[in-house]
């Protein structure tokens, strides 16, 4: 267990923004980071857990106190049933469940970040989510100080949320068990209509899997929603704020009020999201507001690519990126009375 003091972590991140923690410890097996947390518990020393950096915010003083790194290692695959190591690089255990010939996470391909924090966001893209295929959670409990396997059904899984995303302090993930399916070479129902489009098929219509893998990366890559560190457009944490989730009453006021800006010939995207609810989407919202692609003069930035993505152009601070994103939270609220929320976790401060 590789242990260093006052530790940068914006190389950890896939900002590559934030201060350095006091102490980083890197584990490479379920022990050493059962034994890291246990230590870190029982001397009362904060602890920041990190896996592939795709999701966190870190503030420019840094973390006081442990920063644990997952890097555990594992792709077990028997039959359709598939168990991964929270440390193991999430895009390429889709590659080799791809490779392997099973469906149910090929749309999920080019997500950064590691298997770990996958059921704590319930992870989703282009129409599938990690939790329409997650059985078993293996994670451990801070609270009873032991090992526990939690079935699918007890992670309160819903639209980017879980149970551990509702309890963070609680559970640290361990392993992600996976049921896939054994299509003959076959995605799953492709279910998002942009990626049916551009595959050329209706919806619910299944593809070579290696087809609908590709689609997905083409379409990501074409918003800045795959990792290269030549493009500062993937200097960012994917999408910034969550689609917002209305009721049939705030959608009612919503809507009003984009025909009182926008005129009677607008309509808000609008999706159904459990009776009563209606999602929209965020980038709408957004570009709506005034804030379009490459929005800023800063050295933080929203995408040239995608409005969901606030960007580091390379010399940005957190407080840079923390100006933007209250800017749009902000003009958003103004002209349409809905308050975004961000998706990624901040340490430190606060949108």
């Amino acid at each position: 267990m590789q242990e260093l003091h006052d530790a940068p972590l914006a190389p950890l991140t896939t900002f590559r923004l934030g201060g350095p923690a006091t102490r980083l410890v890197t584990a490479t097996t379920d022990a050493e980071v059962v034994a890291a947390v246990q230590k870190a518990d029982d001397t009362g020393t904060p602890l920041l857990i990190i896996g592939g950096g795709s999701n966190l915010v870190i503030g420019d003083k840094g973390f006081d106190g442990t920063a644990l790194r997952i890097a555990t290692q594992g792709f077990e695959l028997t039959g359709t049933t598939l168990e991964l190591a929270a440390g193991e690089v999430w895009t390429d255990a889709v590659a080799r469940t791809v490779e392997a010939g099973l469906a149910g996470i090929e749309c999920l391909a080019g997500i950064p970040g590691s298997a770990g924090a996958t059921p704590i966001q319930n992870v989703g893209a282009y129409g599938q989510e990690v939790s329409s295929t997650i059985t078993e959670v293996v994670a451990y409990d801070r609270e009873t100080r032991e090992t526990v396997t939690l079935q699918s059904a007890d992670c309160a899984f819903s639209y980017r949320h879980s149970r551990f995303k509702a309890d963070p302090e609680r559970y640290v993930v361990l392993r992600v068990r996976f049921a896939l399916e054994d299509a003959n070479g076959l995605s799953a129902p492709i279910k998002y209509a942009e990626t049916a489009r551009a595959l050329g098929v209706d919806p619910g219509d299944r593809v070579p899997l290696t087809a609908a893998r590709e689609t997905v990366l083409k379409l990501r890559t074409g918003k800045g929603m795959v990792l290269d560190p030549e493009d500062h457009d993937t200097w960012s944490a994917g999408s910034f704020f969550t689609n917002p989730i209305l009721t049939d009453t705030e959608f009612t006021a919503f809507h009003a009020r984009v025909r009182d800006r926008l005129g009677d010939g607008v309509a808000p995207p609008a999706y159904p999201a459990g009776e009563g609810h209606t999602k929209t989407s965020a980038a709408w919202l957004i570009d709506k507001a005034g804030f379009t692609k490459g929005y800023g003069t800063g050295p933080a930035r929203i995408s040239t690519k995608h409005t969901l993505a606030l960007t580091n152009r390379g010399a940005a601070t957190t407080e840079d990126l923390l100006t933007l994103a209250r800017e749009v939270v902000a003009g958003v609220h103004e002209t349409f009375g809905i308050t975004l929320v961000n998706e990624p976790v901040t340490v430190g401060v606060s949108v």
